[in-house]
């Protein structure tokens, strides 16, 4: 789409050109804090997934106004500014952030962002999303493995007391990920700002007052994903090993359900047996079930079947196929279609296909 098209249609999008934002989302994080006050008293921020930079830029404009309101200058908070944002992609440099090129999911880009913030930060913010595929479910899943690596590194990383606000995608499991949130935060809440285009499902979760939960040490380490599973699960210990109990119902004396048990059909049907004598002698008689489906999708294809009026599609042996056996046997070397005796014995996947294609 061209420059004027595009123009003509967004709003945000001209404004974000006449403001000297790098992209009109910065509006976004602006109405979110119109909202919540997250920035309040904020002296340390971290952007994840922060390119091009917009949120950043806002960050930058929020915590000039802290450093010079009155409280920040009595305890000397100014001194304390820190804004770190942090990408897989590169980011143009825009002083006085610090840019880190790193993956969210590794422990050393942690321990970069620690280094460069010189400790804890007050807020962490994150607008990434994984490129969209059109698959919406598979696109909000991804989202929100990308929003909990987020919150995995932002436990290592926020202070106590401190708030967190991502990007998500509105979905089926937007309460699971609401609950998973209020696990570690006082206040949790999901908003839309006026600047996301309502036709899109993005939404944004704010997290309010970090709270660790009692014993838990924050890692970033999924022992799901390591082939050394059994190795590495048992250096987990506490809450970060919690396991739920798993209990096996029912009398294990009893019949086996994996088990295929062959029963004759009875010759004289329409008489009624106790299960157990079935089961205990080798006659057993089928019978239809209690309760038929009313319309099932697969009735029209039975009636054709029991009519022999089922097409059935078969493998068409075609010039076509000839012509990559053909191929196949050129590139294994087989040139004589006549075979040997040996060949006969010891058939290969060519004498497969040649009986397929003859």
């Amino acid at each position: 789409m061209g420059k004027v098209s595009k123009d003509k249609r967004d709003i945000y999008y001209r404004q974000a050109k006449e403001d000297g934002y790098r992209a009109r989302s910065a509006y976004k994080l602006l109405q979110l804090d119109e909202e919540f006050h997250f920035f309040k008293y904020v002296t340390k921020v971290v952007d994840l997934c922060a390119a091009p930079g917009s949120w950043s830029q806002v960050c930058c404009e929020k915590l000039a106004k802290n450093a010079n309101h009155p409280v920040c200058k009595e305890y000397e908070m100014d001194k304390e500014i820190k804004i770190v944002a942090v990408d897989l992609q590169p980011i143009a440099p825009y002083p006085p952030v610090i840019t880190i090129q790193g993956d969210i999911t590794e422990e050393s880009t942690a321990t970069k962002i620690i280094e460069a913030a010189e400790g804890k930060v007050d807020l962490v913010i994150c607008d990434g999303a994984p490129d969209v595929t059109g698959l919406h479910a598979f696109d909000e899943f991804l989202q929100s493995q990308l929003v909990l690596s987020a919150l995995n590194i932002t436990t290592i990383i926020l202070k106590e007391g401190g708030h967190f606000v991502a990007k998500i995608f509105r979905a089926k499991n937007i309460q699971l990920l609401q609950t998973q949130m209020e696990m570690f935060f006082k206040k949790v809440e999901v908003a839309k700002p006026k600047s996301s285009r309502q036709s899109s499902s993005e939404s944004f979760i704010v997290c309010m007052d970090y709270t660790p939960i009692p014993d838990y040490v924050p890692t970033l380490k999924n022992p799901m994903f390591l082939s050394d599973y059994d190795k590495e699960i048992t250096k987990l210990t506490g809450i970060n090993r919690k396991i739920v109990p798993f209990l096996a119902c029912g009398d294990t004396s009893g019949w086996d359900s994996d088990k295929t048990n062959k029963l004759p059909e009875l010759k004289k049907p329409g008489l009624l047996y106790d299960p157990l004598e079935v089961f205990n002698s080798p006659k057993y008689m089928p019978r239809n079930p209690v309760e038929a489906p009313i319309n099932p999708n697969y009735s029209t294809s039975i009636l054709l079947k029991k009519g022999d009026r089922l097409e059935k599609v078969e493998l068409p042996k075609s010039d076509v196929y000839k012509n990559i056996l053909t191929k196949i046997k050129l590139q294994v070397g087989q040139l004589d279609p006549v075979r040997s005796s040996s060949s006969l014995s010891n058939p290969t996947s060519v004498d497969v296909l040649t009986e397929l294609f003859d």
